[in-house]
């Protein structure tokens, strides 16, 4: 690890030493262009590359490493932020395109802040300081490096999002309002598939102390993300479209049938209740956008696929809810062995948002003038949504292994509890059959064995004096008298 952190540290030295000498000027950019028309260099490639491994994967690996306090939190932390650091002044060291002022340089001086506020509070807290004032001050730093630490990957989701849009000058003028429905809504997609997944797999626990149906929370954020859209497609004061009024629409349907879901998420009694509406709304939607009017034949392609997608999400949300599990909320008792249909509606809510996010007009005319059917551009996206899931499996994976006990561990515990404590179990006597001394379960293993030796001996005793007259008279009145 040494090693390879010197090696790091010398190619920002280099990496430092270029950005010095690295030209900011925008002179080669084209008139109304955001960017210059050279491609990509290799710098730049490296520059992406050390950053999506550092920030979407080593950073959010860390921080499930963190939550259950494995001792490989630090060595992931430490390289993502050697790379992290790499990357940076490789932005700054570039050639070839050149870009305008954008959102992604600005950003990134705010995610690279967060980064550096949440080393400084890991090292603080790996010193081990709780006396005097530091005693104080440090059920503070613990939230605060807990919570900066779940913000990262979120904020580096958004800078990833930036960087791609700043690559290809995407997203300016008359765009920006198309590419901010787009990257949120696909975002939003993505992130109910990663809820729907956490839930599935470690947050049934969760979900029984709230008290609450999955159905609640979904229908909860269902009905705040209709009433904002209702309000926010349509710009007021100007007339109205035909995009507008369907999104528009669409805002007032996610409200009212989230309400509905709501209500129908408790019993009378009050206690939780599983409904379908969260499925029938993302059914309704996924229809709603296949229909969607477009301009260009590709685009309508990808979006009729988009549409199919989260119908088929919604549909499946429904079978699992109705069929699967019937309108219980696990199909075992700790909720450690889902079915395997459970993983289709998260996946195709991913694999929804991907497609939804690369269907703007301006991607759409890219991909149309480069020559890419339809069909290669939606397998390329899927494929990416495959990759998605299997890193928060995995994520999850590495949190339930390491913050949970095994299941028939658990169960062998909670039944110690029952007959003496944690991690015990209350012995009989064989010869009195009443309750003996409270043992651990390893001292049971040893006290059974050390019985059966004992009858073992009696038995060979037994079969020896039936051959020894004389013996079997004061043998039983030696009995008699213990």
């Amino acid at each position: 690890m040494t090693r390879l952190v010197g090696i790091v540290g010398a190619a920002c030295l280099v990496a430092a030493g270029r950005a010095r000498a690295h030209d900011h000027g925008h002179d080669d950019i084209p008139e109304g262009e955001v960017v210059s028309a050279e491609p990509l260099d290799t710098v730049l490639w490296l520059h992406i590359t050390t950053m999506i491994i550092a920030f979407g994967l080593l950073f959010p690996a860390g921080m499930v490493l963190g939550i259950v306090r494995s001792r490989w939190h630090v060595p992931v932390q430490v390289l993502g932020t050697a790379l992290a650091i790499l990357g940076y002044f490789l932005g700054h060291a570039h050639g070839g395109r050149r870009f305008a002022p954008n959102i992604h340089a600005a950003f990134s001086s705010s995610l690279m802040l967060m980064m550096f506020c949440q080393i400084g509070l890991g090292v603080y807290l790996r010193l081990h300081l709780s006396k005097g004032v530091h005693g104080a001050v440090r059920r503070y730093v613990v939230v605060g490096h807990g919570v900066v630490g779940k913000l990262l990957p979120v904020a580096s989701w958004v800078q990833m999002l930036f960087g791609g849009i700043t690559a290809l000058g995407f997203c300016h003028d008359d765009h920006l309002g198309q590419c901010l429905a787009h990257f949120i809504m696909g975002s939003a997609f993505i992130g109910y598939g990663i809820v729907l997944t956490l839930m599935l797999l470690v947050g049934q626990a969760w979900l029984r102390r709230t008290g609450r149906s999955q159905e609640f929370f979904d229908s909860c954020f269902i009905t705040a993300w209709g009433v904002v859209n209702t309000f926010t497609e349509h710009r007021w004061g100007q007339p109205w479209r035909h995009n507008d009024l369907q999104h528009t629409s669409m805002g007032i349907i996610w409200w009212c049938a989230g309400l509905v879901g709501i209500w129908l998420s408790r019993a009378r009694d009050g206690a939780p209740r599983r409904n379908l509406i969260p499925g029938i709304v993302i059914f309704v939607t996924g229809w709603a956008m296949s229909a969607h009017p477009q301009h260009l034949p590709l685009s309508s392609k990808v979006h009729t696929m988009f549409g199919y997608t989260i119908m088929l999400a919604g549909l499946t949300r429904v079978v699992e809810i109705a069929f699967v599990l019937r309108d219980r909320n696990t199909l075992s008792e700790d909720g450690s062995a889902p079915s395997s249909f459970q993983n289709l509606p998260p996946f195709l809510l991913m694999a929804s948002g991907f497609l939804f996010m690369g269907a703007t007009e301006e991607q759409m005319k890219l991909v149309s003038d480069a020559g890419v059917t339809h069909v290669t551009y939606i397998l390329v996206i899927y494929s990416m949504a495959f990759l998605m899931f299997l890193f928060v499996n995995v994520c999850l994976h590495l949190y339930a292994v390491n913050a949970a006990p095994a299941p028939s561990a658990t169960k062998a515990e909670s039944s110690g509890r029952a007959n003496g404590g944690p991690g015990h179990t209350r012995t009989r006597s064989r010869r009195t059959g009443r309750p003996a001394r409270v043992v651990s379960q390893g001292d049971e293993a040893r006290v059974r064995d050390a019985e059966e030796f004992e009858l073992e001996g009696l038995m060979s005793d037994d079969d020896a004096s039936a051959d020894e007259p004389g013996v079997n008279g004061p043998a039983k009145r030696s009995e008699r008298v213990a």
